[in-house]
């Protein structure tokens, strides 16, 4: 009987480490900084920089891991994300790997008997709502340092606040839609985010975000910004579809009314009304997609 916690232990964490290591040393990080930031011994780190600890050809082959790696260690290295975002986001990777990848294959290679087992509990499940809320928070995570280290991006924030949402791929209520708790906002030039995101906790970007799929778009995630001409202009000049709805309706009809010619818009926006502030949204597939198009536009 082996779990697949043990394929992990035994064959991930060796390559993973041994690869972030290596990439930190790359960046200039000594072998004591390493250290503490992996939490693991120096004398660890001189095995892993010097070849001493295998690493799992199947593993080393999977360009997701070396992808990630790339990022973590860019992150860690500039400062720009904390040992703590960096467990985060490798820990979403493993349950990933885990349902229907390649530790879920190593682990039916360990146990073929995994392979014929039939019953209505899948081990290796892709599709787990679990993993999909996990990846989903990850990916907020990501979009929100993406703003964080944008210079300008407190320029975009509306006097109502922004806020960064991204749904989970069945959605049907802001209970399925994970954005930051309160809202971004502009605290003396610095765009300021007030806690990790959660589900269910955007009543108004969310609900838009659930408007804009129901009338047929394919976004998964919008964040909204502040509305003027240059903002809207910035826009379609980068070669976004743009799109006004009415802000006197309400949001379900106002959305289905503007999509109704072209779905696939990614960029919505209203001129406001008597107490609305203006406002554009800018639709995406996930949230550092959208994260990316307000840095392009300043």
């Amino acid at each position: 009987m082996r779990f697949i916690e043990e394929i992990v232990v035994d064959d991930f964490l060796p390559t993973f480490r041994s690869l972030l290591a290596d990439a930190l040393r790359e960046r200039g990080l000594t072998q004591s900084e390493v250290a503490d930031l992996l939490g693991i011994s120096q004398s660890a780190v001189s095995k892993y920089v010097h070849g001493d600890v295998a690493r799992h050809e199947d593993l080393l082959a999977h360009r997701g891991l070396e992808e990630l790696v790339e990022r973590l260690a860019d992150g860690l290295a500039d400062g720009d994300m904390s040992p703590v975002q960096a467990l985060v986001e490798t820990e979403v990777f493993i349950r990933e790997l885990e349902q229907g990848g390649v530790l879920a294959q190593l682990h039916e290679d360990a146990v073929p008997e995994l392979g014929d087992y039939d019953d209505e509990f899948a081990v290796h499940d892709p599709d787990s709502q679990l993993r999909s809320a996990e990846r989903t928070l990850a990916s907020v995570r990501r979009g929100l340092s993406v703003l964080e280290n944008t210079s300008g991006f407190a320029t975009l924030i509306p006097a109502v606040g922004s806020n960064l949402v991204q749904c989970l791929p069945e959605a049907d209520s802001i209970e399925d839609v994970a954005a930051v708790p309160g809202r971004i906002l502009d605290v003396k030039g610095r765009a300021t985010i007030p806690a990790d995101p959660e589900f269910g906790v955007s009543e108004h970007v969310a609900s838009l975000l659930l408007a804009a799929r129901a009338a047929g778009s394919d976004a998964r995630a919008v964040l909204n910004v502040r509305y003027d001409d240059g903002v809207v202009t910035a826009l379609r000049d980068a070669g976004r579809t743009v799109v006004e709805f009415d802000a006197e309706e309400s949001v379900e009809p106002a959305v289905a009314a503007a999509l109704a010619d072209d779905p696939g818009a990614d960029v919505l926006y209203h001129t406001g009304a008597m107490g609305i502030e203006p406002v554009v949204y800018l639709l995406g597939d996930d949230a550092v997609a959208v994260a990316e198009t307000a840095r392009e536009i300043l």
